[in-house]
């Protein structure tokens, strides 16, 4: 047969009873999604930034960056608010190579399915003991969220995933921001209409159930840089671009005006290095216009122990095995920047 069932997999109750947040962690937690949340309203000056590997692949060096950001964030605490990526699942873009943790909790052994849920809860759930730091994730499979609901403060939707009407519901249904990036198309009415339906209330099928919601406010955008026709990468948060997208904002009457620049992607031409030089950009057009000032809410930007991408069997400890990502000291250098001009 084309589909071979392996086994029934835990429901995200059980596995959340057999791995549970402590009460101590749920009200950090809770006061982390305030602040972060205030952001999102206009309550708050602060900017966010969801920084960190292109994907988890392996839990002792995700927490030893995890520690390092902790120790960064006591000198701009005050201007930033630092949300870890702890990216579990990965798409790709022809459907092979690694697909996250959630698929290979390690990358050079075989997919595991059942293990992966495990570990991914089990990292998360360390970010939060040993740091205090909640964390964001990618939402690739809407049916797999609520292995992670109680843990995440931020959730990504990707551009391959923003038209999709599953994620779009899933998200209406969250108390988080979620962030809808632009299709890889570069088509913003996608993304708005994508935030426009996480913002309203829906009544749909979910893990074998009817729910209701009652629609996100905190659902905004993410600019992450668009594709043409021949295959060339373009950016799309230089000044006009982003005036543009506070107009277009502006138009759907959306709840809470916010977005965030995705400094990777399609907006570097995947030239990692940039990422430096399209934050400071964007901040610099902060400065020149209170309308854009008023909407950029953070950068996302890809970030891990060492510079570059490496092959799995390579086995380079802190360097991503998906898309090249900025080492810790370019990291630091920008984390500092970034606070100078807040």
């Amino acid at each position: 047969m084309a589909m071979n069932f392996v086994r029934k997999l835990p429901v995200p109750q059980d596995i959340k009873a057999q791995f549970p947040l402590s009460e101590a962690c749920a009200a950090l937690k809770a006061q982390r999604d305030e602040e972060i949340a205030k952001v999102f309203s206009g309550e708050s000056d602060k900017l966010l930034l969801i920084i960190g590997p292109c994907s988890a692949d392996r839990e002792d060096s995700v927490m030893e960056y995890i520690h390092r950001l902790a120790k960064l964030n006591e000198q701009v605490k005050d201007k930033l608010i630092i949300i870890p990526r702890i990216y579990t699942n990965k798409p790709r873009t022809n459907g092979t190579g690694y697909k996250g943790m959630v698929h290979q909790p390690d990358p050079t052994k075989a997919e595991d399915m059942l293990e992966g849920l495990i570990s991914i809860r089990k990292l998360h759930t360390r970010a939060i003991v040993e740091t205090g730091f909640t964390c964001a994730d990618e939402m690739l499979y809407p049916e797999n969220y609520r292995y992670l609901s109680d843990l995440l403060s931020y959730v990504a939707i990707g551009a391959r995933s923003v038209e999709d009407q599953q994620h779009r519901l899933t998200a209406s249904g969250m108390d988080i921001p979620v962030g809808m990036k632009n299709p890889t198309s570069g088509d913003l009415s996608v993304m708005f209409n994508s935030i426009f339906a996480a913002q309203s209330r829906h009544t749909f099928l979910y893990r074998g159930w009817e729910v209701h919601t009652d629609g996100n406010p905190l659902a905004h955008a993410i600019l992450r840089g668009y594709v043409n026709k021949h295959g060339e990468s373009l950016p799309n948060y230089h000044f006009e671009d982003l005036l543009l997208t506070y107009h277009m904002y502006a138009q759907k009457h959306l709840r809470n005006m916010a977005v965030i620049v995705d400094a990777n992607h399609a907006n570097s031409n995947k030239c990692y290095l940039e990422q430096p030089r399209i934050c400071n950009e964007i901040l610099h057009s902060c400065r020149h216009s209170k309308e854009i000032n008023s909407m950029i809410k953070g950068f996302m930007i890809e970030s891990y122990l060492e510079d570059g991408a490496q092959k799995v069997e390579e086995g380079v400890y802190g360097k991503s095995i998906t898309d090249p990502c900025i080492g810790w000291e370019k990291t630091e250098q920008l984390i500092l920047q970034i606070a100078d001009q807040r």
